[in-house]
């Protein structure tokens, strides 16, 4: 058995979908496999150093997931699109301080630089600020000098990721040079480059990966991390220089968590394995649907969604209702990087949400229950009576699985206000399902099978 790599100190905040494609660049196949298992704390805890909801209601709380939510649906919109450019001046990546954001720390270069890292599950670019710098935004720990380290070297221009028509970045004046434009009118520059990263495999060993693919950005503007905690971007995409791409031979393009329960949006650690560290689910409890082929220029993870029921009642969407669009919208993805699960508005022949939001409420108008306004982007909240326990649990039905929800998890309980919501948003672009409707799921993304793996867990069992 290869030797479980445990990152202990690091700190991650945010939901993310860390995705394992086949392709790389960094490291040759004939490695050994090995498991990687990581500790996730989410910001909206007091564990955080970016925690910024503790004098907020618990719906307001809910209220900032949901704008996050409708900011990455609009950004992973964007990239979707046939014409989509991932590369210097067309990302638009939804970087918010105040929102769910990971962090990981950890060490480059031959000097053992520490670095904190932000994780966007959207982008692919790993970056972080380097001296000399031309614009720089305060951060409390020092500044990465990639001329100090003997480690480093710059990515040539004839690299496939600098040079052709798939390239991502551009050859200018003899270095492979990147523009990364964020939301809110951050942008980075720099130059693409190759380092040793050092992570902790125990409290007193450390294992070096050579030549990883990363981003040496000396030119940032508009950014305003919180306390300067934040020193670059980890990218983890399906995208061919992220992290998780760089990393999938080690790992045989495996990936997997299990969350739990947000308990009224006050969410607990949670752990990220990849490889070897996966456990194994027994057979007749795990499901399994294979992807399908996303628009050009996305790096998601597209499912094949053939219809939904809501308790007992299955609705019968015609066939093609959820398939990808000739535009590029429409379609199924799962996405843990946005918090809320939302339905298409904008399927052809049928407005999904508003039919699946329909048995909702007749579900809950049969058993009288009282409507209520709650958080803002909830559509659908009723008061919640004393001890009532009889909430519908909601099915996605894939292409040979059954993803099936929990009522205690397919909704948004707010007990000061006596109140509860079904937890599904208005999509115009597409179908996600979102964290929300992953707590106490095993999730496994599989790049061998091409396939999507679940099963129902007690998340709160899973630890390093």
């Amino acid at each position: 058995m290869s030797p479980t790599l445990h990152f202990l100190n690091s700190r991650l905040f945010l939901c993310l979908l860390v995705t394992l494609p086949q392709h790389y660049f960094a490291f040759g196949t004939s490695k050994p496999t090995i498991g990687l298992s990581l500790r996730a704390v989410l910001d909206d805890s007091p564990e955080s150093p970016l925690y910024l909801f503790e004098n907020l209601t618990r719906a307001e709380r809910v209220e900032k997931l949901i704008k996050i939510t409708y900011a990455r649906a609009n950004y992973l919109d964007l990239v979707s699109r046939p014409n989509a450019m991932v590369v210097p001046d067309n990302i638009r990546i939804p970087i918010n301080r105040d929102g769910f954001v990971y962090i990981v720390l950890f060490r480059i270069g031959s000097q053992r630089h520490r670095v904190r890292l932000l994780i966007d599950t959207g982008g692919g670019l790993i970056w972080t600020q380097c001296q000399p710098c031309k614009n720089c935004y305060p951060q409390r720990i020092g500044i990465y000098d990639s001329r100090v380290s003997t480690s480093y070297g710059k990515l040539p221009c004839d690299h496939p990721l600098c040079h052709g028509d798939d390239r991502l970045y551009d050859c200018v004046n003899g270095e492979c040079v990147y523009r990364v434009l964020y939301a809110g009118g951050g942008s980075t520059i720099g130059v693409a480059s190759l380092e040793s990263f050092e992570f902790l495999i125990s409290n007193n060993e450390a294992k070096t990966f050579n030549d990883v693919i990363f981003g040496c950005s000396n030119d940032n503007i508009n950014f305003s991390f919180q306390n300067g905690y934040v020193s670059g971007i980890f990218g983890l995409s399906l995208s061919p220089d992220s992290m998780a791409s760089q990393f999938s031979p080690l790992t045989h393009a495996r990936f997997s968590y299990c969350l739990v329960p947000f308990r009224d949006a006050i969410p607990h650690p949670i752990i990220l394995r990849f490889g070897e560290d996966i456990p194994q689910l027994p057979p007749g409890q795990v499901q399994t649907t294979l992807f399908v082929n996303p628009p050009p220029r996305s790096y998601l993870y597209y499912l094949e969604l053939l219809d939904i029921s809501v308790g007992n009642h299955r609705l019968g969407f015609p066939p093609n209702t959820f398939k990808i669009r000739p535009d590029g919208s429409g379609g199924c993805f799962i996405d843990s990087g946005s918090l809320i699960s939302r339905i298409d508005s904008n399927t052809v022949g049928v407005n999904a949400y508003v039919e699946v939001l329909a048995v909702f409420e007749a579900y809950y108008g049969s058993r009288k229950l009282q409507r209520t306004r709650g958080p803002q982007g909830l559509e659908l909240c009723y008061e919640n009576p004393a001890n009532y326990h009889d909430f519908a649990a909601i099915t996605f039905h894939f292409n040979g699985a059954d993803y099936n929800v929990d009522g205690e998890y397919g909704h948004f309980f707010d007990s000061v206000e006596g109140l509860f919501c079904v937890a599904i948003i208005k999509g115009s672009t597409g179908t996600l399902l979102g964290a929300w409707h992953q707590q106490n799921k095993r999730i496994i993304y599989d790049g061998g099978i091409r396939g999507l793996q679940f099963a129902d867990e007690q998340c709160i069992n899973d630890v390093p």
